[in-house]
């Protein structure tokens, strides 16, 4: 080897997939010149040279239906709403959506949309699900079941007997689906808790029924008789839950039957009344709201405040539960408390058109109602009254309790 010349490294392929970049790099630039190159070349015992660290890696198999609806779910269930879209769709372009396959990506969509307040989306998502499901009789596990028929029974645009229609569905499946779980004839825990939570699903879907019929279908000559034997079912479907005597009451106010409303009440109420918030037999929010307007409704105004104080201990953003606290207390005139009631009813009243500016409510005529009756507060009471609960009295309460604003 001659002086001052660079040895010629045959770099082994083995060898360098040992070593790291910067080391090749380095021992490709010792090589000396042409000669070596030419050796590198014709070498026998050498493999076609090639940089392991430099090739590009092959890409991730696309990820399965199952797995994308599953993150889609997740993204769902922790509020990121807009982020859940996109694999969703991506599970459904891989699927034939013309088949039962489909069916729990466009369910989940339906939802999605539902919660971004995209109603048309989510009225197209359901409806494709539920050509699919044309039968009502696609088990849950694969997709079926009834909430896509409920959903467009609550989103139709229509309302009244297209309404009627879908929920007439949602409880075809329903049956059908409580028909099965009899059939099977086990009696675990898990299997009645299921069978439980399905004859209550239905129990709603009847009363959601009456409910049109006492509404938007009130003009056709035998509504009164269809809500009788639609709440009669409902009740012995679900003989245990609030939610078919509430109906049943709601039904009984409108024929002026009120003590059978006041008596269907009490039922209600004493199902749920002492229970914790989270229990099953707790009526959703929506519900609860609506019983605190069939009781003031009914003259039970006592039991109605207390309804609205825990509903406010709850969520205390309804512009609803302290529009009603207000009227609630404002009906109490009578009796030695009638004044602290008045002032305790125009706070509320303040609150809820504070919070109805504030999201734009689109309720008018609450809005109104809420004005006149602060009007005769005002008036009756005078400003100095105002003060004298207004001024420092904030509801603040660990237990959830609103006694200070009700005047307890």
């Amino acid at each position: 080897m001659g002086k001052g010349k660079r040895p010629c490294l045959l770099l082994n392929v083995q060898y360098l997939g040992m070593i790291q970049p910067r080391v090749v790099d380095k021992l490709w630039g010792m090589r000396a010149g042409a000669s070596c190159q030419a050796i590198f070349k014709k070498s026998s015992n050498v493999q076609k040279f090639r940089f392991p660290f430099r090739t590009t890696s092959k890409p991730s198999p696309p990820k399965s239906p199952e797995v994308l609806l599953l993150e889609a779910t997740q993204l769902l269930q922790s509020g990121l709403l807009l982020d859940s879209v996109a694999p969703a769709k991506r599970a459904l372009a891989q699927l034939n959506d013309s088949f039962p396959e489909a069916l729990p990506a466009l369910n989940l969509l339906g939802e999605i949309h539902v919660e971004l307040g995209e109603i048309d989306a989510a009225r197209e998502y359901f409806s494709r699900a539920a050509i699919i499901d044309e039968d009502c009789d696609i088990g849950e596990e694969l997709g079926g079941g009834a909430e896509k028929f409920l959903w467009l029974a609550q989103l139709s645009e229509e309302g009244g007997q297209d309404s009627v229609d879908w929920y007439e569905r949602g409880a075809t499946s329903l049956r059908i689906q409580i028909q099965a779980l009899l059939d099977r004839k086990i009696q675990d825990t898990e299997s009645q808790t299921l069978l439980e939570e399905k004859r209550r699903k239905l129990a709603i879907a009847l009363c959601s029924v009456v409910e049109v019929y006492m509404t938007d279908l009130s003009w056709e000559e035998d509504a009164e008789q269809k809500c009788e034997a639609l709440v009669t079912e409902a009740t012995m479907v679900a003989p245990g839950y609030a939610e078919p005597l509430q109906t049943l009451a709601n039904v009984r106010i409108s024929q002026d039957r009120l003590e059978e409303a006041k008596s269907a009440l009490n039922g209600s109420l004493d199902i749920w009344k002492d229970l914790e918030p989270d229990d099953q037999k707790v009526p959703d929010f929506p519900t609860r709201v609506s019983l605190a307007r069939l009781l003031l409704e009914a003259g039970m105004d006592g039991e109605a405040i207390e309804v609205l104080e825990r509903l406010v201990g709850e969520d205390d953003s309804s512009v609803e539960v302290w529009y009603l606290g207000g009227w609630g207390l404002y009906k109490e005139e009578d009796g030695e408390g009638w004044r602290i009631s008045w002032i305790s009813s125009r706070q509320w009243l303040n609150h809820s058109l504070k919070l109805f500016e504030q999201q734009a409510y689109e309720d008018d005529r609450l809005g109104e109602h809420a004005k006149e009756l602060l009007a005769i507060l005002s008036k009756e009471l005078g400003a100095e009254a105002a003060d004298d609960l207004e001024d420092g009295d904030e509801w603040e309460d660990d237990d959830g309790s609103d006694e200070e604003m009700a005047g307890a």
